[in-house]
This record gives C-alpha cells, sequence and structure tokens, in this order.
C-alpha cells in the first residue's frame, strides 16, 4: 500500500489539508482493497490552528515524513518567512531533511512555496495559486513559474495551484498510479468531475457564461456519445442550434479551449481509457475514440499513455486527425 503523509502547518487551511484523504482514501482496487494509507502530521504532533475559528489535533509528529512514499504540503496563511523572504523556518526545514530521497513531493497552492525554499524546485517547473505566481517567481528566480495551469507533473515533485486544483492534482496522481478507471471511480465517489478542461487564466480572466445565451453542455455531452464518429464543427453548431462561430466562443467561455482542442482531448482520454479497461486491439480503440487508425492514435497517445491531453495544438480541426506530439 502506498503510504501519503500529510505535513500540517500552523495557519493550515482545512480544506486543503483534507483533501489528500478525501481523493487517496477513495482509490480502491477492483477487490475493494485501499491502495493508499493517509497519515497527517505537525511539526511536533502537537495540535495546529486552522485558517479558522478552531484547532486540528493530528496523530503524528514531523518523523512520520521519514516512512513515507509521498509527502504532502497543503497551503498554510502562516508561511510568512517562506512567502516574504524566500526562508525556510528551522523547524520545517529540519522536517524535511528527514524525508528520504525518491520520496515523491507534493505541494498544493501555496505549499509550493515550501518546496522551492527547501530548494527542491530549482531549474524545475512548478505552478501555485494565480494570486502569488508573481511573488514565487520574484523570490525564487530558478524556478520555471507557469502562472496559467492547474497543476504541473514533474516527476517526482508535483505542485498545484489554489484551493479545488489540489482535487484535480490528487486525481491525476491516482491516475498516473492506478490508470483512469481507478480515478474515474474516485472522482464519481468524491461527485467530482475526473479531468477539468481548462487553467487558471479560465478562471481569473474568463466571466461565467450567461445562462440566458445558453450553452454547450448538452452538445458536449451529444459529442460524447459519438467520439467514433467524424464529427465536424458545422455538426457540433448544427446540434447546439448555433452558428460555428457562436459555438467556438461559447465553447471557449465554458472549458477554456477551442472546439478541436476540447474534441481532441475527449478522444485522447477515451482511447487512453479503452486501452487500459479492456483488450482490445489498437485499431479497434483507435476507430471506438475517434483516430481512425491505429497508427494514428499511436502518434496521439505518448510512450505509456499519459501524454496531457492540454498539449493538443489549437488548430487540429475536429475529427480531422490527431495531434502531432509538440517538441520537448
Amino acid at each position: 500500500m502506498h503510504r501519503v503523509g500529510v505535513l500540517a502547518l500552523d495557519g493550515v487551511i482545512p480544506f486543503e489539508l483534507g483533501i489528500p484523504s478525501r481523493i487517496f482514501g477513495a482509490a480502491r482496487d477492483s477487490s475493494g482493497r485501499p491502495l493508499y494509507s493517509v497519515a497527517t502530521c505537525s511539526l511536533d504532533g502537537q495540535p495546529v490552528r486552522a485558517d479558522a475559528d478552531f484547532e486540528l489535533a493530528v496523530g503524528h509528529d514531523a518523523s512520520l515524513l521519514a516512512g513515507v512514499d509521498t509527502v504532502v504540503i497543503p497551503p498554510s496563511h502562516a508561511l510568512g518567512p517562506v512567502r516574504e523572504d524566500g526562508v525556510l523556518p528551522e523547524a520545517l526545514g529540519r522536517a524535511l531533511a528527514g524525508v528520504r530521497p525518491g520520496t515523491r513531493m507534493v505541494a498544493i497552492c501555496t505549499g509550493t512555496f515550501v518546496l522551492a525554499a527547501a530548494g527542491l524546485l530549482d531549474r524545475r517547473p512548478a505552478t501555485t495559486h494565480w494570486r502569488e505566481t508573481e511573488r514565487l517567481r520574484r523570490l525564487f528566480t530558478t524556478v520555471r513559474v507557469d502562472p496559467d495551469v492547474l497543476f504541473v507533473d514533474d516527476g517526482d515533485v508535483l505542485t498545484s495551484a489554489g484551493a479545488a486544483a489540489g482535487v484535480d492534482l490528487c486525481l491525476h496522481i491516482v491516475r498516473r498510479d492506478h490508470g483512469s478507471a481507478v480515478a474515474d471511480r474516485v472522482a464519481r465517489a468524491c461527485v467530482v468531475p475526473p479531468w477539468r478542461d481548462g487553467g487558471q487564466a479560465q478562471f481569473v480572466r474568463r466571466p461565467v457564461p450567461d445562462p440566458a445565451t445558453g450553452g454547450t453542455a448538452a452538445t458536449r455531452a451529444w459529442a460524447l456519445e459519438r467520439l467514433g464518429e467524424p464529427l465536424t464543427l458545422v455538426a457540433l453548431a448544427a446540434h447546439a442550434g448555433m452558428s460555428v462561430r457562436t459555438l467556438t466562443r461559447r465553447l471557449r467561455d465554458e472549458v477554456g479551449t477551442s472546439p478541436g482542442q476540447w474534441l481532441a482531448r475527449q478522444r485522447v482520454d477515451r482511447a487512453r481509457h479503452l486501452l487500459e479497461t479492456t483488450d482490445w486491439p489498437v485499431d479497434l480503440v483507435a476507430g471506438r475514440a475517434g483516430f481512425g487508425t491505429g497508427g494514428v492514435a499511436a502518434r496521439a497517445l505518448p510512450r505509456g499513455g499519459r501524454r496531457l491531453a492540454a498539449d493538443v495544438p489549437e488548430d487540429v480541426p475536429p475529427g480531422a486527425r490527431a495531434p502531432r506530439r509538440p517538441a520537448q
């Protein structure tokens, strides 16, 4: 069983603190056995003040972190020295020094500042809450800050944007560890989407679509039932009762991408799911996902089937071809 240790610091935000236990705790294998154990600690094993009108009792001190496979650091509003000066407090530095080499490190929201101050993000990509990305970039000039994404997976170090983006990151970890079928079951149990389109920029800049103008949700659901068919922009627009231009604008407002990107992403996800959960030949999977041939599907999916669909180029027309792998 994969062991997860969550470090609660004074001023911790309860919502984000509870995400690892809720998401990883819901992950089960096909026989119903838990796939993760989750334990929470503070630096000294004593209760911590929450960013609310209560304290939180924890079951462990920071020595817990030496024996886990993944360490998760939720955000705290008491990270003054780290967020203001980039300095890691001595007690926190000792706790992180006890983590075994090779342990997966995960930060939610401003927890990213802790990893950066510990030197774990030097010359690596990372993100944090959109309000804090400029501060992160200014304090830690060697960190490659991406302000527009919900989370960043850099192998053994993963970071997320604020609040609910921690759910997206933890679901991504489950998907990476155990496949999309398990992650989808977790998402269903927690009543959250298994994958959210778009990024932080969508929530910062885009207004909520006016319900009176009509949306694209029904058309997107209709398209998901027909991914194996040669869907076109014209067909999508006709189903929505909109012009192509209006459909494109509305869909971008709602999910943060063009219709072509959205459709290509759904096809990649469908192909990945079928490859993981069936023994169908590649050509059959390709046809059911709308790629046409196995060769096209192979170019769309990465080695291991985990290419992020957000890498789909902007100019891919719906149903035309699989996206090319971008230059790394």
